[in-house]
């Protein structure tokens, strides 16, 4: 590429409340079909039809994504540590055909194969938390909701969802204090306590109907760390001038981008939930943009030329 092309507009008088990596992951080196191993594991901890399916159906990232389908065995869990104080965050984007389902829990103690504690029962530190549960007599499409059993009629508490599009889910847990916040498409719901221990030990999908089929990708694990004024976080958008597509370097989730003309309109505006994103500008007139990303409760806004 030409240097020109590789010009960095870098920031350094931004100190995000940053986080370090434990793992990320977007399912492009694994071979399509079950996959068992690194990140990932089953309810019984083996390998076998619980395993996540890597799949070339959707992808947010490259052309690949883990799939839990509507076989009613699919049981994956991805492995967090059994973590017993901190503060961690994990994110990802998830996609639901329109019309299907979609279940995830969190457990506490997994066993040392990543399978599920409690004698293999589980240890449930969530809710079902179930997008379009079609078992519940209230749930519907674009709808998801907390339920204390799949069939119960009515939520605990319930979010609106994108069908047929890829959406973030960003979920903070505060070990020390027992409690979980998840965002689902930029919108945060209250916090919540862990239902049973304060442990962090996997994230569960499982089929739980035949109307499963839930897409997962750009999976991002971290250990968000408190820093002071003097520690502060290189930001970073190229190329600009700005043909297609801007992308933003960044060592935090992105909360939300918003591009505003130079009258101050507001014209592109998503949030990816995701470390460096990209910003589809390929629409737009040749000019000056202002382009907003939001980490946290910390902003920062640049001038982009296209």
């Amino acid at each position: 590429m030409k240097k020109n092309y590789l010009f960095f507009l870098i920031v350094t008088a931004l100190a995000f409340s940053t986080a370090s990596a434990q793992f990320s992951e977007t399912f492009e080196s694994y071979p399509l079909g079950t996959y068992h191993g690194g990140n990932w594991s089953s309810w019984s901890g083996s390998a076998g039809g619980e395993d996540i399916i890597v799949s070339s159906n959707f992808a947010y990232e490259g052309t690949k994504a883990g799939l839990i389908g509507g076989s009613g065995s699919q049981d994956a869990v991805l492995r967090l540590g059994n973590k017993t104080s901190g503060t961690y965050r994990v994110s990802f984007q998830a996609y639901i055909p329109a019309g299907k389902s979609g279940y995830m829990n969190f457990q506490g103690t997994t066993t040392a194969s990543g399978g599920a504690g409690g004698g293999g029962n589980g240890i449930f530190n969530s809710p079902n938390l179930i997008f379009n549960n079609v078992q519940s007599a209230t749930g519907t499409t674009g709808l998801g909701g907390a339920y204390g059993n799949v069939d119960d009629a009515l939520a605990i508490y319930t979010w609106g969802y994108p069908e047929a599009t890829w959406f973030p889910i960003v979920i903070d847990f505060n070990i020390d204090a027992g409690t979980w916040t998840m965002s689902i498409n930029g919108t945060a719901l209250p916090a919540q306590p862990f239902d049973d221990e304060n442990v962090l030990g996997g994230l569960d999908f499982y089929s739980f109907d035949t109307n499963n089929e839930m897409y997962i990708d750009a999976i991002v694990y971290q250990d968000v760390l408190s820093v002071d004024e003097n520690s502060l976080s290189s930001f970073k958008a190229y190329p600009n001038p700005v043909k297609d597509y801007l992308y933003l370097s960044t060592n935090a989730v992105v909360d939300s981008v918003e591009v505003y003309d130079i009258l101050g309109h507001q014209i592109l505006s998503f949030t990816p939930g995701t470390l460096s994103p990209k910003v589809d500008m390929s629409s737009l007139s040749s000019g000056s943009y202002l382009v907003k990303a939001t980490i946290g409760n910390q902003s920062k806004t640049l001038k982009i030329l296209k």
